[in-house]
């Protein structure tokens, strides 16, 4: 009888504690490096991992840089082996604090939240405060924000070949559905 509390105290625990953190593993962040008059630079990696802990507000992601597809497989290459270095430096990460969040308050009307905390890309870490839109839905939390880099800040060099041709200003997208 006594094991028998015991598993059901700690499985009871288990449940209480897992609610705190919520994850998706199937984020989506798209970027655009595109130039007016130039071919389109658009990716998208369907397979970003974020993580929120509800209690305090703390956020992380990860993307892996070889999962962005584009249309052109050229560009795909040239992103991987020219300006993201991918082999070396395979991953982007967030890690940060959502501010003033409170899971209470949300709803199914999207609320805006700042965001501020470190990315590290292509070996390198700055600090970068976003703006995300969060609400709730039938099945956990879904955030969404839109956010500008400089490829530079993260000692990415664009070649003088096809400067014209390739923003330094990268927009990104992020979208999650958290479970």
């Amino acid at each position: 009888m006594k094991k028998l509390t015991i598993l059901c105290f700690l499985l009871i625990c288990n449940v209480f504690f897992a609610q705190e953190k919520l994850i998706s593993k199937t984020g989506k962040i798209k970027l655009e490096a595109s130039v007016p008059a130039f071919e389109e630079i658009k990716a998208t990696n369907s397979g970003v991992t974020v993580v929120l802990n509800t209690k305090t507000g703390e956020i992380a992601s990860l993307a892996l840089l070889k999962g962005f597809r584009f249309k052109i497989a050229l560009m795909e290459e040239h992103f991987n082996e020219n300006y993201v270095e991918s082999d070396k430096y395979p991953k982007a990460t967030f890690r940060g604090k959502i501010v003033d969040f409170n899971l209470n308050i949300l709803s199914s009307t999207a609320k805006e939240f700042k965001i501020k905390g470190t990315m590290e890309l292509h070996g390198t870490t700055r600090d970068i405060s976003i703006l995300a839109n969060i609400k709730k839905n039938a099945s956990g939390i879904e955030i969404n924000s839109d956010f500008s880099i400089l490829a530079s800040d993260y000692n990415i060099e664009i070649p003088s070949i096809v400067k014209s041709k390739v923003s330094n200003k990268v927009n990104l997208n992020l979208e999650a559905n958290l479970r």
